[in-house]
Formats: structure tokens, sequence, C-alpha cells
């Protein structure tokens, strides 16, 4: 497989999915992980890098640069241009990756209309 990327819950992995967006997708958040039960996780699948895919939100931005610290600290490039560019992109008509789908949806209605 191809470069892990981490989510915080199920509903932005049915988010990512709507988009097509395949992979190996690690939850975060899922059954009260710990910070330290996520590094675990991504540690046991020995890539050289992940890609980091958190909320926009205080506690998303925060869970990011943990875990970009934590990441580059045992050796794994945190890939996080994606979730920079989507935050850019996005503005403050998403605050959430599981409000991605919805916003693309809206997105291509709008065009159609055009």
């Amino acid at each position: 497989m191809g470069v892990p990327i981490i989510v915080e819950g199920v509903n932005d992995l049915k988010a990512l999915s709507k988009l097509n967006v395949r992979g190996d997708i690690i939850l975060a958040k899922a059954s009260g992980k710990t910070l330290l039960g996520l590094l675990r996780e991504i540690e046991g699948r020995s890539k050289p890098e992940v890609i980091l895919l958190l909320d926009f939100d205080r506690r998303g931005r925060e869970w990011t640069r943990l875990l970009v610290e934590n990441l580059e600290r045992d050796r794994i490039k945190p890939n996080i241009t994606y979730w920079r560019e989507l935050r850019n992109l996005a503005g403050r008509e998403v605050k959430d990756i599981e409000g991605l789908s919805t916003c693309v949806e809206t997105l291509k209605r709008r065009v159609k209309r055009a």
C-alpha cells in the first residue's frame, strides 16, 4: 500500500471515500485512542511518511502540531501539504475533513449552473 493517511474519525473516512480517496487510512481518535497509541499504530506500519488530514478547528490544528513534532522525532515524515492546501482553499466554509465531500458537491452544482 501507499502512504498512510491519518484522519480523525469514521465520518472523515466516509467523506474521503465519497471523494474516491482510497488507501491505508488510520483513524486518529477512534475508540478513545491516545496520541501515544496512534503513534504506535503509525510506527507499526513501518512507512517513512504519513499524510496528516486532521480537522481545521483548534483541536485538529493542535493534534496536527503534536503529530508533526512526534513523528519527526521518530524519523517519520509528516506530510501536511494536502492539509495546508485544503485549509487554504476551503477557508471558513469547511472546518473539518468530513465537510469536504459536501463542499465539493456544492461546487460541482455551482459549476453546472454557470
